[in-house]
């Protein structure tokens, strides 16, 4: 099988880095670029190993998906370099984590990630390195369009990764590859056992690299202590309701773990405020949103505001939604209620399967207070 990486020049003459995570994803695109003809150049950023201390090698970040990554390398016949990023990846991705939670947000560490160690630092390492492009295994598709390069949603639905990478700036997009984003990913694991990779077979990782076995709260703990100070539950009127354990358990939308009895109906997380240390729950209905005003605006369109769709979880299917720009950013307003929307959440917009760009949550509008 054979890529066009769009390198402007013959691929004898031209040089390709790979961020190579020890992964079968990435150790594909490796095998790609080389039987491009290119010459290429793998690179592993050290960002975060807790493989060692917990006896597990699985997540993206641990010694042995290095030591993985040079197998591969090493197999392919292509230079491997591994950089250690875990200083700069602990304040931009893990503190910054742990302060979302102590604001009483949602954050999204992997957008975090790519905006900055991936696609500024490694990208800056790419150039340094004299690279033409830098290639990833992310499911997304980069098409060039009447305007230059545009980002697409992977032919693979189940694999998009779209959604984490609204960050991405048309100057990056214009540099990097992705390799993957029409290809689903049995195909890529046979790709790799015919290469007779050893990674062909290697699970998937489940978790975010630096939260072992899922466990936020402990993280979060870990980084800023202070967090898992008690507080009170109450309800949308301030009549107290219970206790918590901390912030750090609860996100806008939870019911589990909340431990109210009692009550004519459930209920759901639906504000927290981080200042009073409160969690404040309410019936579901009290989660639907109709509004949500977004910073930090990332755009890769033209000027589209209407027949949009938007994102507000990377599971989450695209609801119909108009933008509005304004001088902070923009707001969102989707064109029926929607739930699961939360302050440190990206929203990401689509038309079609082109993205559009995104931001940051800041605030929501309840579809119940604008009906009112």
């Amino acid at each position: 099988m054979q890529v066009d990486f769009q390198l402007g020049r013959p691929a004898q003459g031209a040089r390709i880095v790979v961020a190579m995570s020890g992964g079968v994803d990435s150790s594909v695109v490796a095998a790609l670029a080389a039987r491009s003809g290119a010459e290429v150049i793998g690179v592993t950023l050290q960002l975060y190993d807790h493989g060692e201390a917990i006896g597990r090698t699985k997540t993206c970040c641990a010694g042995q998906d290095i030591y993985d990554a040079k197998t591969v390398a090493d197999r392919l016949g292509i230079a491997h370099y591994v950089f250690d990023y875990e200083s700069a990846f602990r304040g931009s991705v893990i503190e910054r984590f742990a302060d979302e939670y102590m604001r009483g947000r949602t954050p999204i560490p992997c957008v975090s990630c790519n905006q900055g160690v991936k696609f500024t630092d490694l990208l800056g390492l790419a150039r340094d390195l004299g690279a033409d492009c830098l290639a990833t295994g992310h499911y997304v598709r980069r098409v060039l369009g009447a305007n230059g390069p545009e980002l697409h949603r992977a032919a693979d639905p189940a694999r998009d990764q779209s959604y984490f990478l609204f960050a991405t700036t048309r100057a990056q997009l214009d540099y990097l590859r992705f390799p993957l984003g029409d290809l689903p990913k049995p195909l890529v694991r046979e790709l790799a056992r015919d290469l007779g990779l050893v990674v062909a077979d290697k699970p998937d990782s489940q978790d975010i690299c630096f939260v072992p076995g899922g466990d936020y709260a402990a993280v979060v703990k870990k980084v800023r202590p202070e967090a898992a100070e008690e507080g009170e539950i109450v309800d949308r009127d301030g009549r107290v309701l219970g206790r918590h354990r901390g912030l750090i358990h609860f996100t806008v939308g939870q019911r589990r773990g909340l431990e109210i009895g009692g009550q004519k109906e459930p209920l759901y997380v639906v504000r927290i405020d981080a200042e009073a240390r409160r969690v404040v729950v309410g019936p579901k209905s009290a989660l639907a949103v109709r509004t949500a005003r977004l910073s930090g605006l990332n755009w890769l369109g033209e000027d589209q505001r209407d027949g949009l769709s938007a994102k507000v979880r990377s599971m989450a299917r695209p609801a119909p939604a108009r933008f509005e720009p304004g001088s902070d950013g923009g707001s969102i307003h989707f064109d029926t209620p929607e739930y699961g929307v939360a302050p440190g959440q990206a929203a990401v917009l689509y038309e079609g399967e082109r993205v559009l760009g995104g931001g940051w949550i800041e605030e929501t509008a309840a579809a119940e207070l604008e009906a009112a």
